[in-house]
């Protein structure tokens, strides 16, 4: 394996710096995860953006916070700002379970190693920075500033805090995906305006004095929502203010957003419009040596990077909106899709990979089977305020046609390098489904199923119904789980036509706003019904910027305002999870007594009862079934 010159990475220490001939930086990047040169990490994308407009950049990456902060002033101090992000996660969800247990390991760190970073990263790292170079801005961004951009419940601390601006002093934040205003930034800043000067540029977030009037941009119009103090003490404020933050961030022509905090007011500039495929690929064919740095090699390998080397991701964004997640919170609703060009471009770079042996783990991205669809005609969706394209159904003018994808499938699969090409990221299986799906003309979505299912499952095929309660799966902004059945029917035909045994691996979660106890059950019944054996299960954690958050902290949806009951206290937690383990002899026994003391001894013995005999009485149910049928034939004659 012949060695890559280490001018090859961005810089990480001073002494690489050198080896560039630089005397001076102009940006250093500050940043939570170990740095990998890869276009799934968005330190490397960033800091190749920084890099192509020009600009002389380095990486300060887990900096040691708790020490004399050598690692802060190590590359001294940059022409024109800081950035600052937490990593690829948030730093709380990063080193908490949902019960708020330490985790013990860090997947964005070799050797998986915990502890290489602070909770609340990203304000740590900005307030050691102002103290340090005062006179420097500092652009915060990544998840965490994106999530944290608002007044926001903090789970950990359970409580409500300001935008993240307040707390970590930065003079501006990013939200969402970076590149489109990164890069008018750079362009300003190389132009001489100083960074914390600017106001101008969409999908940037600052604070100004309450006094200082707003100034008029772009024609902008403004929208204001309740001020930090008033969500304080009123949580029906609080969830009031979150719809609107959700509808503005995923429109093409959104409003700006203002909320004053303390004696500031809080701007939130509209986003840009949905990254373009050319725009995509220039962002994915960035040189990346798409390799951690090697000054990692002797601490282990970083778990993050070893699931997502040989994998592929052909887009962004997520159209479902479900309630618990922050894709489309951060990514956004509408898809950004590569070209087949591109993606066959890293196709290449993969399989030239020194330790590639034939397998390509995953070609997807944040729900696999998006790949180019949008809407048919777009000025509808410029109107659009729907935070979801697919809930409570599928809009009738989303293009959901799988036929791209296929195609891509099928040109991997015929490449000479590779031997299998898997999809590893989750399908979104109600696409998948025609009682659902009423999109699904040309019967592209089967010609799809059969090729994935036939040549693309590694082993098994992860989907996630999330729930099986339609109550519940309202509030998830899911469809009802009828539809996984069906999911499920079509799946096992295309297995038993082709011979394979290939099991689906359900995705639920426990402890979801809207789920009561009994729902629990009955979601371990049916899905005993349906021959799972549960071994892993998601307990709810409520995140910023998410519907489900909302729902948790203030007690009703942010859309009606109506009551929604959730489980809260480690107890109802721990119930509620229990009923996943029904085939283990520990559960039984409170399973039992519990369920009756919940007036559903019916749900006991669906969960307790053997297979066996579980089998003999739907036998014998058929059988009686039969014998009603002939009688009531016999009287009607």
């Amino acid at each position: 394996m012949i060695e890559r010159p280490i001018t090859d990475w961005l810089p990480l220490t001073k002494k690489e710096v050198e080896k560039r001939g630089w005397d001076e930086l102009d940006v250093i990047l500050i940043s939570g995860d170990a740095y990998v040169d890869h276009p799934a990490f968005g330190t490397a994308v960033i800091g190749r953006i920084i890099e192509s407009e020009g600009f002389k950049i380095a990486i300060v990456a887990q900096p040691n916070w708790k020490d004399d902060l050598r690692d802060f002033k190590k590359l001294g101090k940059p022409k024109y700002f800081f950035g600052v992000t937490a990593g690829c996660m948030d730093s709380m969800v990063n080193h908490y379970t949902a019960n708020k247990r330490l985790r013990s390991n860090d997947s964005y760190t070799p050797g998986g190693e915990a502890g290489y970073r602070p909770d609340y990263a990203t304000t740590v790292y900005t307030k050691i920075l102002k103290e340090l170079y005062p006179d420097v801005p500092v652009l915060i961004g990544g998840i965490e500033a994106s999530l944290r951009r608002v007044t926001h419940y903090d789970y950990w601390q359970d409580k409500l805090l300001p935008s993240i601006l307040f707390d970590s002093g930065a003079d501006m934040l990013v939200y969402g995906m970076g590149e489109q205003p990164l890069r008018e930034i750079l362009r300003l800043v190389k132009q001489g305006v100083p960074l914390d000067t600017i106001r101008n540029v969409n999908q940037i977030s600052y604070l100004q004095p309450a006094s200082e009037p707003l100034g008029e941009f772009n024609n902008w119009d403004t929208v204001e929502i309740s001020s930090h103090e008033i969500c304080l003490k009123d949580k029906l404020k609080y969830a009031a203010n979150f719809k609107v933050v959700e509808v503005e961030s995923n429109k093409w022509q959104a409003n700006r957003i203002i909320q004053k905090v303390a004696d500031k007011t809080l701007v939130i500039n509209p986003p840009f419009k949905t990254m373009e495929e050319k725009e995509m690929d220039i962002s994915f064919d960035l040189p990346y040596t798409r390799m951690p740095h090697p000054k990692y090699k002797k601490r282990g390998p970083i778990p993050s990077y070893e699931m997502i080397k040989f994998s592929i991701n052909m887009h962004r964004g997520c159209f479902g909106g479900c309630s618990f997640c922050t894709i489309s919170a951060h990514q956004g609703k509408f898809i950004a899709s590569r070209s087949e060009k591109s993606i066959m471009k890293e196709v290449d770079q993969i399989v030239n990979h020194p330790e590639f042996k034939g397998y390509i783990s995953d070609l997807g991205g944040p729900s696999a089977n998006m790949y180019q669809m949008k809407g048919k005609d777009e000025s509808i969706c410029n109107r659009c305020q729907s935070p979801s394209c697919i809930h409570p159904v599928i809009c009738s003018n989303l293009d959901t046609s799988h036929t791209p994808l296929t195609e891509i499938y099928k040109k991997v699969d015929a490449h000479p390098s590779v031997k299998k090409a898997f999809v590893g990221s989750g399908v979104r299986y109600d696409l998948l489904v025609d009682d659902f799906n009423k999109n699904n003309q040309d019967g592209n979505h089967d010609i799809y199923m059969e090729q994935l299912v036939t040549r693309h499952v590694s082993g098994r095929l992860k989907v996630a119904p999330e729930h099986t309660s339609d109550a519940t799966l309202r509030v998830m902004r899911k469809p009802s789980f009828k539809y996984f059945r069906k999911f499920k029917e079509k799946y096992d035909n295309i297995q038993a036509k082709h011979n394979l045994k290939q099991p689906l691996i359900p995705y639920f979660i426990s402890s979801h706003p809207g789920c009561e106890e009994a729902d629990m059950a009955n979601l371990a019944a049916e899905t005993k019904d349906l021959g799972f054996q549960l071994e892993q299960v998601q307990d709810f954690t409520p995140t910023p910027m998410t519907v489900a958050e909302v729902i948790y902290y203030s007690g009703v949806h942010p859309y009606t305002l109506l009551p929604i009951k959730t489980a809260k206290t480690k107890e109802e937690k721990q119930n509620q999870n229990n009923y996943f383990f029904w085939y283990k002899p520990e559960f039984k026994d409170w399973i039992r007594k519990r369920l009756h003391k919940l007036n559903r001894p019916d749900l006991a013995d669906r969960l307790l009862k053997s297979q066996k005999q579980a089998a003999i009485d739907k036998i014998i149910g058929e059988s009686e079934s039969a014998k009603a049928k002939k009688r009531k034939n016999y009287f009607k004659r």
